[in-house]
């Protein structure tokens, strides 16, 4: 297949996923009001998000085992198969007045364990569809995707909730599973070529998934730039991912349209940084905008986030912390699709994304106790802190919390900084030669059968 053939390919799957990732989105804002009726309490909400985070994390390194061995368009029909059917199971449930909260618990655990498949089958996609020239452009379509469907899901779920049903909305979730699977049914991917790094430990999971963890360990830049991604995932964790919400509802009384415009703004802002990655990620060197990027989100993002004590502030806070999240991520995975063998892009992106995820609940679990016991009575209007941050930050409900931000700020900024300190980071663009599928050596691997049935596995963002 051609290249230009190649983005026409990839294109075709990354509409039908953006219109597959929106239905699925409906569903999951749909089942979260559903179980808060039926349970009241917001433990169970935070139950199904569990579910589905832990069994992502859980399955994603022998995911990625998998997916570099079977056929990559297989998996990810088997994944939106997997998750229409479940679907439909949550809908012969509703539609016969028996479904139950521990139905949903099993249906976002299915579906997080089928994501772990799903998402680096499509990362992967990526370098045997496009030429290394554009993908960090292709990559940004990608991103552009799944920006607008997070703005679109929710509203489109809320707006039929409103309208209809759970009902309706499963069935426009099972609609859009069909638009996914007819345009992965058009089209033809073809397999990555063989390499004798991808070759390592092969016929063995065990064997497979070392052979993944020995070309990181071979490679350090690469290990240490997945690395500075799983520690500004864990920063983030401390204060934009947990006690965001929280600190401003503190600082405005318990409103909640500030929230909501705040989130809003969060979600437009992501989108606009989408649209800036497809037209600028290719201009300069991929590693600076990574720098370049992290420290100005983290310093005036967290700066300004948690020094503001009005909407304004929050508003612009929210924009350039958010805007630039686009072309860190989008430049690390352009680099890693570059650089790692095709057929063994499987297991890094795998064990990419579990780092990153993984760590996250670590920041959740830190951050409201140092919150509650720490920076908040430190904050109060008679406080340890007050006296010297009290003019910039303010004092009383909130305030502590608004502190955290300038911590973040800081590690964050000196994190990315860091990463350009060293040189196998700094250099790893030109240390490590980017992968030439002709000089792999090795004839093409042919295309086979998955090994799983074509119904197995769950949606995934564009």
């Amino acid at each position: 297949m051609n290249r230009r053939g190649g983005i026409r390919t990839f294109l075709t799957i990354w509409l039908g996923q953006i219109v597959s990732v929106t239905g699925s989105g409906m569903t999951r804002f749909a089942l979260l009001i559903w179980a808060y009726d039926q349970t009241q309490t917001a433990t169970s909400v935070a139950l199904l998000g569990f579910a589905a985070f832990f069994f992502f994390v859980l399955l994603s390194p022998f995911a990625g085992v998998l997916v570099d061995r079977w056929d990559r368009r297989v998996v990810m029909l088997a994944a939106d198969g997997v998750a229409g059917i479940g679907t439909a199971l949550i809908l012969l449930l509703f539609a016969g007045g028996a479904l139950q909260f521990w139905h949903v618990f099993v249906y976002e655990a299915i579906t997080g364990a089928m994501e772990a498949f799903q998402l680096p089958a499509f990362a992967s996609i990526i370098s045997v569809l496009t030429p290394a020239a554009r993908r960090g452009r292709i990559n940004g379509l990608r991103t552009l995707g799944y920006s607008v469907t997070r703005i679109l899901a929710p509203a489109l779920g809320a707006l039929v909730l409103g309208a209809a049903d759970l009902r309706a909305v499963l069935l426009i979730d099972l609609a859009t599973f069909a638009a996914a699977y007819g345009t992965l049914l058009w089209v033809r991917v073809p397999p990555p070529a063989h390499s004798a790094a991808g070759q390592h430990g092969r016929g063995s999971v065990i064997g497979e998934l070392r052979a993944g963890l020995r070309y990181l360990r071979t490679h350090r830049g690469l290990l240490y730039l997945i690395l500075l991604f799983t520690g500004i995932n864990f920063i983030a964790s401390l204060t934009y991912m947990s006690i965001m919400p929280t600190m401003i509802l503190a600082r405005t009384g318990g409103d909640e349209a500030t929230l909501a415009t705040v989130q809003g703004m969060i979600g437009l802002s992501a989108l606009v940084g989408a649209v800036g990655v497809t037209l600028l990620i290719g201009r300069g060197r991929l590693i600076r905008w990574i720098v370049v990027g992290g420290v100005l989100s983290f310093i005036f993002g967290d700066l300004l986030m948690g020094m503001s004590q009005a909407l304004a502030g929050w508003l612009a806070a929210a924009f350039v912390t958010e805007f630039f999240v686009p072309f860190i991520f989008n430049a690390q995975r352009t680099i890693l699709q570059n650089k790692v063998p095709p057929d063994l892009q499987g297991r890094v992106f795998a064990l990419d994304g579990a780092l990153r995820d993984l760590i996250v609940p670590f920041g959740y679990l830190i951050a409201g106790p140092l919150a509650d016991r720490v920076f908040e009575p430190a904050m109060a209007r008679d406080g340890a802190l007050a006296g010297a941050l009290g003019g910039l930050w303010g004092t009383g409900p909130g305030a502590g919390m608004g502190v955290m931000y300038l911590f973040t700020a800081v590690l964050g900024a000196s994190l990315c900084t860091l990463a350009w300190v060293i040189p196998s980071i700094r250099n790893v663009e030109t240390d490590i030669p980017d992968y030439q599928e002709e000089a792999a050596g090795m004839p093409a691997a042919p295309s086979q059968p998955s090994g799983i049935k074509a119904s197995s596995a769950a949606p995934s963002a564009p």
